[in-house]
This record gives C-alpha cells, structure tokens and sequence, in this order.
C-alpha cells in the first residue's frame, strides 16, 4: 500500500514541531526585544526580529498580555530545563550552581518591564509568580543538594532564600551603571562554599 498506510499523527507530528520551534522562535525574539525596548515595544518590532508578519503574532498572541505572560513564562521554562543539563556538563556542583545563578541573574535582569507589567491587575498575570517559584525553587533545591552532597557547599542553605538573596541584590541593576549585581552575586555563591580546615 505504500504511503496511504501512515496515520494522520505522523503527518501531523513534524507540523507540531515546527510550529513549537516557530512559536519558540517568536517568544525568544519579543524577550529580545522588551530588553532593548521594554515590554511596550511595538509588535511590528518583535515581528521584524522574529521574521513574521504581525498577523502571525496576533495569531498566537491576541493581546500583549498574552504575549507577555507567554514570554515570562517562556523564560521560566528556560532557566528551569537549564539546572538538570549544567548538573549533567559541569565539572562540578558547585560550579553547574553557579552558572544556574547566572542564568537566573540574567533573566531577573532583563526582564525589563515585565515586573511593572506582572503588578498590573491583569488576571492573566496573577498566578505567573506562583509558576516563577514552582519551576525554579525545585531546579535550585536540587542543585544546592547536589553541591552539599558533593561537600562543597554548606548544607544548611534552602533554595528560596538563595534565589531571593539573589533577587535582592538585582534589584536596581538595570538602571544603575555604577551598581554590578553580577560580581555581587558571584561572591554570594563564592560565599556558599564549605569551609576547608
């Protein structure tokens, strides 16, 4: 029989995947874009740098909360798939804990924006902190228990007070030139490690 015997899942398949990889593809390029420009940056922008047209976005995105909301949570779902791929490729806990926090520094830092936006009495917005902690406290948790096991950092430390440990010391990095949270942060992970005798 041929090519008649494949299901219509198979067929459907490659088209889901690309359609993920396109939407993929358009949240990465408004992210970009409300760091340079803020989460107000006009559409055609973001359908510029995605390489779509404006009927693409408003397709997948009808409202800019939407898209923002999309955005965010895009981002979360990044930093999250990150910790489990560092734990497998670093050469250490400590040191796949230390990039997480710099990812984690990078997307607290430029998500210009969207912090005002998320504060906003949009409901599509009220339960995206709840996701923020749900996805990334776990992901932190289990590399802190990696490191302690591993001895190289104290054991005493919960992933909610480092990540807002780091938090704080974001705050304001955006618009502060003199202020670099980055080296801050550093030291604060330096700090985590287990003393030697």
């Amino acid at each position: 029989m041929g090519n008649d015997d494949e299901g219509p899942g198979q067929a459907a398949q490659p088209k889901r995947k690309d359609a993920r990889r396109n939407k993929e593809t358009l949240l990465d390029a408004a992210a970009s874009v409300f760091v340079t420009s803020g989460v107000e940056a006009p559409v055609r922008d973001i359908a510029a740098k995605a390489g779509v047209g404006l009927g693409t976005i408003y397709r997948h995105f009808p409202t800019r909360a939407d898209l923002i909301v999309a955005v965010y949570r895009h981002q979360v779902d990044a930093c999250a798939e990150a910790g489990p791929a560092l734990l497998a490729s670093s050469a250490s806990p400590h040191a796949a804990l230390g990039q997480w926090i710099n990812l984690f520094v990078d997307f607290l830092v430029t998500k210009h924006g969207l912090a005002a936006a998320l504060k906003s009495d949009n409901a599509g917005f009220d339960t995206l902190h709840a996701y923020f902690l749900d996805r990334l406290v776990p992901v932190c948790g289990t590399l802190l228990e990696a490191a302690s096991d591993a001895g190289e950092i104290r054991a005493d430390l919960k992933a909610y007070e480092l990540m807002r440990g780091v938090g704080n010391l974001c705050i304001g990095a955006e618009s502060d030139p003199d202020y670099d949270a980055r080296r801050l942060v550093e030291l604060l992970v330096a700090g985590l490690r287990q003393p030697r005798p």
